[in-house]
């Protein structure tokens, strides 16, 4: 750990006695000391700041010269540990009622002798640099993160085309092993990212209108099949009315349900019972989720402590642990930022239940899924632009997921020359590329003439704040899916924009 020793200026103190000539005279001869230590039988008992004191030398110059410098010296100066980690105090400046003009700090050790001084402006100077490192540090982390993630989703997919080929027994095992790794790793990471961004107040929550009996379905649906899969039984319940939509957002939720029932799965085999109940209020609904276990393997009182302390000693050491904690510590946060808690108690038997609870906006009713639109009443084909091999492969992927066929090129300028051609009914093109960009090659397909101008453009980028999103809407884009791309997102929008294609031939 670095500590204020790194910091400071260790040069010898001065008598109480000096005259302030001869502290005058130090200061002139070093333009960069900040402040002079006096100490007696080898403790700090003043601190002579060089502005103020200065100051007051070409002020009172006659008077002072030969006066001792214990006259004019300050006799309370802010005193620290040498040991202390110089963020801590730092953050200690910001509360601190100790007047402005002390500008410097006397270092001490642990029995309170002098050790050196060190000027707060430096010291500040070095923090500034260290919390700049740090974030460089982590965007690179973040950056590293996405370009993982997206190798990942990389793998998944060509996994997910071998699983559908006939193979021998032994094949299929290992392609079902790198498919379950490559998810479990890409689940591990994102969450990760998450929870950095939840620390850091970065964690963005998405509200949007959603019917609870479809969270509810879907988190039936996603955990159902895994509990079999492992001995287990999930039995998932719904009480609230049919139709009660909450604006929430419903990813965010499904991360809290993924980690309650991930951790009573990972304590036993044995029956889960989970719940979300709505309750309308006015005009909010008050909603609780459960996750109860009969689990009986670990006590009680260990389960208690990697619920509230998931992150605690001893669980990093192990990747099933560290993924069972970052979840928690997850959706400890993620249910923070919705304003609940989530709460846990042993049963009267065995097993522990999990609790949230929070409260939302009620939004109105949502469409019944027979009048849901389709992505297109016919194949669309799809122009897929991007320099990265595996962002291709992961693009086609879910093209063929949704019976959409597709071509591939890898930058800008053969993105513009296969438009050209017309043969297009969509574009997903990728923005940092080669030769030329996704956004000088949008606006030059804009500017071809005929049908191939008016082709919608999707813009396929991990940049996707709201300066980042006007730029690509301004240059003709019709909208941004991110990466790694979710492929309900696109879905979405693949929907909204080939069902308008679909229109205009029918009209």
């Amino acid at each position: 750990m670095e500590t204020l020793a790194r910091l400071i200026d260790r040069r010898d103190p001065v008598d109480p006695q000096t005259s302030c000539r001869t502290v005058l005279e130090i200061f002139a001869s070093e333009p960069l000391l900040a402040a002079l230590a006096i100490t007696q039988a080898g403790a700090p008992i003043g601190l002579v700041y060089r502005d103020v004191f200065v100051g007051q030398m070409l002020v009172a110059a006659d008077h002072l010269n030969e006066r001792p410098v214990s006259e004019v010296m300050d006799p309370e100066p802010r005193s620290v540990r040498v040991s202390m980690d110089p963020g801590v105090f730092v953050d200690a400046l910001a509360t601190s009622a100790t007047p402005v003009f002390r500008t410097a700090f006397v270092a001490v050790d642990e029995h309170g002798g002098y050790v050196g001084v060190g000027g707060l402006a430096s010291l500040l100077a070095s923090h500034r640099r260290k919390q700049r490192e740090a974030r460089e540090a982590m965007g690179l982390v973040e950056r590293m993160a996405r370009d993982i993630g997206q190798h990942l989703d990389g793998v998944q997919a060509f996994t997910d085309r071998l699983e559908h080929q006939r193979l021998a027994p032994d094949a299929a095992a290992c392609v079902r092993a790198i498919s379950d790794t490559s998810r479990d790793m890409s689940d591990i990471l994102g969450r990760a990212m998450d929870l950095h961004r939840a620390a850091t107040g970065g964690l963005a929550l998405s509200p949007e209108p959603t019917r609870l009996r479809d969270l509810a379905d879907a988190v039936e649906a996603r955990w159902a099949p895994r509990a079999a899969e492992g001995g287990s039984t999930l039995l998932f319940s719904y009480d609230g009315e049919p139709e009660a939509a909450a604006l929430i957002d419903p990813s965010r939720l499904l991360q809290v349900f993924d980690a309650l029932i991930d951790g009573a799965l990972a304590h036993g085999r044995g029956v889960i019972e989970a719940s979300l109940r709505a309750r309308l209020d006015g005009d909010r609904l008050h909603l609780e989720g459960d996750v109860r276990d009969n689990a009986a393997a670990v006590t009680a009182e260990e389960r208690l402590a990697r619920v509230f302390d998931p992150l605690g000693e001893g669980r990093m050491d192990d990747r099933a642990e560290m993924a069972l904690g970052v979840g928690m510590a997850l959706a400890h946060r993620v249910v923070r930022e919705m304003g609940g808690q989530v709460r846990a108690e042993p049963n009267r038997g065995a097993g522990l239940t999990l609790r949230f609870a929070l409260s939302a906006p009620a939004a109105e009713a949502i469409l019944d899924d027979a009048e849901e639109v389709t992505v297109s009443a016919r194949p669309a084909h799809i122009l897929i632009v991007d320099d990265n091999a595996t962002n291709r492969m992961v693009a086609e992927a879910l093209c063929e997921m949704f019976d959409c066929t597709s071509e591939q090129v890898v930058d800008g300028v053969e993105a513009v020359e296969a438009a050209r051609t017309g043969r297009f009914d969509l574009i997903l093109m990728d923005i940092k590329m080669p030769r030329m960009d996704g956004v000088a090659a949008t606006r030059a397909i804009r500017d071809l003439t005929g049908p191939a101008s008016v082709v919608p453009i999707v813009a396929l980028t991990a940049n996707a704040g709201p300066e980042d999103v006007a730029v690509y809407l301004a240059a003709g884009m019709q909208d941004v899916v991110e990466k790694p791309i979710k492929p309900e997102r696109l879905a979405v929008v693949l929907s909204a924009l080939l069902a308008g294609e679909d229109e205009q031939e029918a009209a």
